[in-house]
C-alpha cells in the first residue's frame, strides 16, 4: 500500500512540475518568440489540465506560454530557415542588406525599406546567432 501511495505522489508531482514549466514551451521550443497568431488548441488543453489540479499551476502554464509565444501555432508563411538566411551573410560575416531585402521580398512578398536612413540597426551577438542555429562565418 505504501509503494502505491509513493507512485501516485510521484506521478502527481511530476505532472504538476510539468505544468509549471508551460506545456507549449516544453513541447514546442521552436515556437518561442512569436508575438501573435492562432492559439494551438492542444497546448491550450494541456495547460488547462493544470487548472484541474490547482488553479496556480494552470495559470502559470498559460502565463509562460503566452509570454514566450509558444502557445501560438506557427505561421510558416513568414518563416525563413537558417539555411536560407545563410545566403545573406557575406564572406566577412556581415549581413548584406541588399541580399536580405531580396530574400525577404522573394519569400514573403513584402518589400521592406532596409535602405531607409531612419532605420535603426542593432548588432547581434554570438548568443543570438546560436539561438537561430547560425554560425559566424568570419
Amino acid at each position: 500500500m505504501r509503494k502505491g501511495m509513493r507512485l501516485v505522489s510521484a506521478v502527481l508531482a511530476a505532472s504538476l512540475l510539468a505544468q509549471l514549466a508551460g506545456c507549449g514551451t516544453l513541447f514546442y521550443p521552436d515556437r518561442r518568440g512569436q508575438i501573435d497568431g492562432r492559439i494551438d488548441p492542444a497546448v491550450a488543453a494541456l495547460n488547462a489540465v493544470g487548472l484541474l489540479f490547482y488553479l496556480v499551476p494552470g495559470l502559470v502554464a498559460f502565463a509562460i506560454d503566452f509570454t514566450t509565444g509558444a502557445i501560438y501555432l506557427p505561421n510558416s508563411r513568414y518563416s525563413l530557415s537558417p539555411q536560407e538566411l545563410q545566403e545573406v551573410i557575406g564572406a566577412d560575416g556581415q549581413v548584406d542588406g541588399a541580399r536580405l531585402k531580396a530574400l525577404i521580398e522573394r519569400e514573403t512578398g513584402h518589400s521592406l525599406p532596409l535602405d531607409d536612413p531612419r532605420l535603426i540597426q542593432h548588432q547581434g551577438g554570438l548568443e543570438q546567432l546560436a539561438a537561430y542555429g547560425l554560425r559566424p562565418a568570419a
